[in-house]
């Protein structure tokens, strides 16, 4: 067993497998839950909307489903997470975490935003930012990071990060809302295509609170199309899957249609792999 090094603390590792296939992924299993659906199919893509639309008043819900569906993406991909390390960067309140644990893996979560974590965090959860990681490089055999990339005002160093600190071979796992998708304004979507600050003033006078979101603060306008080529001239990482992560057909192909995936993506899901050095 090797150690991660932290701050002043160290937690064990074991090690995971070495190299890789570049082949296709066994087929994903779906939701985790008795009457488990296959991806892609309208059933899981339906449970996981009806989820959504109920996000505000039942979050636990949603976000456990959530994090069982995206734990199988992770497993379809990259086989058991049982005795693995999975660092999850920007979790919340830690879904994903305790899914992972549940699994036998040795997860870890890494958030910036105390108000995030809520009133239980996972234990051992570290208050972090995702552009410097308080780990060594390489300790990951799993990076995960779900609906995060478009809260951060530089994606391509928050994306190096993961990178830096996941192992050769390993997986990472990133999830965004691109801007132009029907949900690209969050809470206060469709709106946003007439503007944000129109859509931020909008949602307040419906509801008298004001959003979350502020477009240029804590949410940025993230598009497909550009990501992907960023992604794709980094010597640090391949591509081995681009996807939308809820669509129940064509996952992949909506993706390849330019224009189109800026709207009809929904939000992207990019399976990675990190590049030995």
């Amino acid at each position: 067993m090797t150690p991660i090094r932290r701050r002043g603390k160290a937690v064990s590792r074991v090690p995971g497998r070495r190299g890789w296939s570049r082949s296709s992924p066994r087929p994903f299993s779906g939701i985790s839950a008795p009457g488990a659906v296959k991806d892609p199919s309208f059933r899981r893509s339906l449970a996981l909307f009806r989820a959504f639309m109920h996000e505000q008043d039942d979050p636990e819900a949603c976000y456990s489903l959530l994090a069982r569906d995206a734990a199988d993406q992770v497993e379809a991909y990259d086989g058991p997470v049982a005795g693995r390390t999975v660092v999850d960067v920007g979790g919340g309140s830690g879904y994903f975490t305790e899914e992972f644990r549940r699994r036998g893996a040795q997860a870890y979560l890494f958030e910036p935003d105390m108000g995030e974590l809520g009133e239980k965090p996972p234990e051992g959860a570290v208050i972090a930012d995702g552009y410097l990681l308080p780990l060594c490089d390489g300790v990951a055999d799993v990076t995960f990071s779900s609906n995060v990339l478009e809260h951060v005002a530089d994606p391509q160093t928050f994306l190096s990060e993961l990178a830096r600190v996941t192992r050769p071979g390993g997986l990472i796992y990133v999830s965004f809302t691109n801007w132009l998708s029907p949900w690209g304004g969050h809470e206060w979507a469709p709106w946003h295509y007439l503007g944000a600050e129109r859509a931020r003033a909008r949602y307040r006078r419906r509801t008298g609170r004001p959003a979350k979101h502020t477009l240029g603060e804590n949410l940025f306008a993230v598009h497909i199309g550009a990501t992907l080529r960023q992604v794709r001239a980094r010597d640090d990482v391949e591509i081995v899957s681009a996807r939308s992560r809820y669509w129940p057909f064509l996952a992949e192909a909506v993706v390849k249609a330019p224009g189109l995936r800026e709207f009809a993506t929904w939000n992207l899901l990019l399976i990675l792999r990190r590049c030995p050095p």
